[in-house]
């Protein structure tokens, strides 16, 4: 049996845009993938809301990525994918692109100290839409923050390729809700699932 671990942010854990609430089985993009990949394969479900990736964050040590990540490499796994960093650009943190890139080779580095021969998945975040700005994050981010969000994608890649892992780029398949413009549909959530059932596919894995 295949094993994956999917660590991440509230897209991963499966945020409801608007009510905060958990999406269920049938409706999470791990849950969906798990599904799709079949009884050979077993995904690990390590998403978070407001995790980050490399940013001491004042919520705690299992919302802060580069802390918490050790913790679950403590099994055999075929693929990690590493599925955060939106949550770095809020105004609190305010990194430069260059910290961007930093920090998560500091993640990926993590992964490959403890998971040498484990291969990794590195998604870039969907970009903030203006929505992010109204009631529910507007104290969070800010136009900066949605700027900042338009170049992670170019960064994500980049770092991906220099550090020998794949990649996926959520822009291409997945825009967030109108609701909240930070997370996902339930029908986005089903796009993410086939789009990467599809990758994992052509990449033989």
């Amino acid at each position: 049996m295949k094993r994956i671990l999917c660590f991440g942010d509230s897209n991963t854990w499966g945020y409801i845009p608007g009510s905060g609430k958990r999406y269920s089985e049938n409706i999470r993009w791990t849950s969906l993938l798990q599904d799709l990949l079949g009884k050979d394969f077993e995904i690990i479900e390590q998403g978070c809301c407001n995790r980050t990736c490399f940013a001491d964050s004042p919520d705690g040590i299992e919302q802060t990525g580069y802390k918490i990540l050790p913790k679950y490499l403590n099994k055999d796994f075929d693929l990690i994918i590493l599925s955060l960093g939106i949550n770095d650009i809020q105004k609190i943190f305010n990194p430069s692109l260059d910290e961007i890139k930093t920090g998560l080779e500091q993640l990926i580095n993590i992964v490959k100290s403890a998971c040498p021969k484990t291969k990794i998945l590195i998604i870039s975040p969907a970009r903030l839409s203006s929505y992010v700005e109204t009631e529910y994050f507007k104290n969070q981010f800010d136009e900066v923050a949605i700027e900042k969000s338009k170049h992670l994608a170019k960064i994500y890649e980049g770092t991906a390729k220099d550090n020998d892992c794949l990649f996926f780029d959520w822009d291409r398949i997945a825009k967030v809700s109108e609701v909240d413009g930070l997370h996902f549909s339930s029908e986005t959530h089903k796009k993410i699932a086939y789009a990467l059932y599809d990758f994992l596919l052509s990449n033989d894995f």
